[in-house]
């Protein structure tokens, strides 16, 4: 598959997806967000792929969107947005329905769009020097990238509107302690720990965990009862997978399951 803003892999299940533009900051534009729509679309039909690692190369996370090709042409800003918007916000949606989990690994700045990106990822571990800002206010936009649909649920809805209104930038520690992510990793640890962290979840049962990502997806729009229907449907379908009758009779006989992603 041939991409200009990513570089990407499959090793031992895990789909390794880095953003690779470092000397521009790695920013969210055009070309970012067609590959990053082909990148989800690669994960969601090969069946090797059973955890998705998203880290970055150079100084940075990402800068977020490119403002010289947001400023390009006031006339056809609109016009430009939406059609961006259109391939990056698919593959947004494509990864966070995806069966396997999504793990982000964050060094230096992350801002806007990047910061969406990192609440929508399942599992994000961030180096000391992490930086999350939240960007749009400062530059009199709104969020993209699913940013108000991740954020509130990650921080909740008030330190969301905090976080984005009042332009913030946090920490990684910050981060840590709005929910934002799971856990801070020293910075010659980070590539080791993330790695270790997606194939211990690639040699998970994978159809079982994209129910629960689904499952938790659905549940702030549901009814209690809306949502234990839901629960019941998703165990059905998972308990006709070799998976989760092989593990069951596993744990019978007190041996130690292994999944196959099946």
């Amino acid at each position: 598959m041939e991409l200009t803003a990513f570089t990407f892999e499959v090793v031992d299940g895990v789909a390794h997806i880095t953003m690779s533009q470092p000397e521009r900051g790695n920013p969210f534009d055009e070309r970012f967000a067609a590959d990053f729509d082909r990148l989800a679309t690669e994960c969601t039909v090969r069946e090797d792929v059973r955890a998705v690692l998203i880290d970055a190369k150079g100084r940075f996370f990402s800068v977020g969107g490119d403002l010289n090709a947001l400023t390009r042409s006031r006339e056809d800003l609109a016009r430009f947005v939406s059609a961006a918007t259109s391939n990056l916000h698919m593959g947004i949606s494509r990864f966070a329905r995806l069966d396997a989990p999504v793990v982000a690994a964050v060094h230096g700045l992350a801002a806007g769009g990047a910061v969406a990106l990192v609440a929508g990822a399942d599992f994000v571990l961030a180096s000391p020097n992490a930086k999350f800002y939240a960007a749009f206010a400062g530059i009199g936009i709104v969020s993209d990238s699913g940013g108000s649909y991740f954020l509130p649920r990650r921080m909740g809805s008030r330190r969301a509107a905090q976080f984005y209104m009042l332009n913030e930038t946090l920490s990684a520690e910050d981060a840590v302690g709005t929910g934002l992510i799971n856990r801070v990793v020293e910075a010659d640890a980070l590539e080791t720990e993330a790695w270790a962290l997606a194939r211990k979840l690639a040699q998970g049962p994978t159809r079982a965990f994209g129910e629960a990502k689904n499952l938790m997806l659905s549940s702030p729009a549901e009814s209690l009862e809306g949502q234990l229907e839901n629960e019941a449907r998703a165990m059905a379908r998972v308990t006709r997978t070799d998976d989760a009758w092989n593990a069951m009779r596993a744990m019978l006989a007190k041996q130690k399951p292994t999944f196959q992603g099946r």
